[in-house]
């Protein structure tokens, strides 16, 4: 999300979703309140909300999340250039765990990834997926073919960014976003899993199968 927030055509909307998500469900995340009197959580409004600033922007980067729509008409989703970007369960689990106490496998979301992801291919709609692992090979490189995989013009500006919170952020951002408001760019380097905590394997295995799934359409 930071490195398309670096583009003067660009506009970034933050988990437009995550309202509806925390509504329908049980889950209890930090700030869940706040959030929730914060934005909206109607689907139907969110997504009219959405078609609205794409009409004044010339690209809309919407960073969400496949938990997030669970049970909603997918239908809009037909009129986007669809990205996956997935990371190395390992470093997922170990950062949800310094946020919150229990993970259960529908928080860490893989399962729901690949079934969007195979929705999508079934509509022919070719979803791009990209590895945060493989960016970090070589992000001007890879942003380079990300961009134009969505027929946009690579920007370098999109490399760095001035560390700190973003106007961009959603509010939860100061309980989630503590890694990236320390970076200040993509910089070269080799991502190796984490050690995960031995109450976390099973849904380390279980996580890391859909992801390797989805890491054979990775873009390289």
């Amino acid at each position: 999300m930071y490195a398309f927030a670096q583009r003067s055509d660009t506009s970034v909307i933050d988990e437009p979703f995550y309202g509806y998500y925390l509504k329908n469900t049980n889950i209890v995340h930090p700030g869940r309140e706040e959030i929730l009197n914060s934005m909206e959580y109607d689907p139907e409004k969110v997504t009219n909300n959405l078609y609205s600033i794409a009409e004044k922007t010339p690209v809309l980067f919407i960073k969400d999340m496949a938990k997030h729509i669970q049970g909603l008409n997918r239908d809009f989703m037909n009129e986007m250039h669809n990205v996956f970007l997935i990371r190395e369960p390992s470093h997922i689990i170990t950062s949800f765990s310094k946020v919150v106490d229990q993970i259960p496998e529908k928080e860490i979301g893989y399962s729901y990834s690949l079934d969007l992801f195979n929705h999508l291919t079934k509509k022919g709609k070719n979803p791009l997926v990209i590895d945060s692992g493989i960016v970090l090979q070589s992000p001007e490189s890879s942003l380079k073919k990300i961009c134009g995989a969505l027929n946009i013009e690579y920007d370098s500006s999109m490399l760095s960014w001035e560390p700190g919170p973003r106007p961009e952020d959603g509010i939860w951002g100061k309980y989630w976003y503590a890694n990236v408001h320390n970076s200040s760019g993509l910089k070269q380097k080799t991502e190796e899993p984490k050690d995960v905590p031995e109450k976390y394997l099973s849904l380390y295995k279980q996580s890391l199968k859909y992801y390797n799934k989805l890491l054979k359409h990775a873009i390289r």
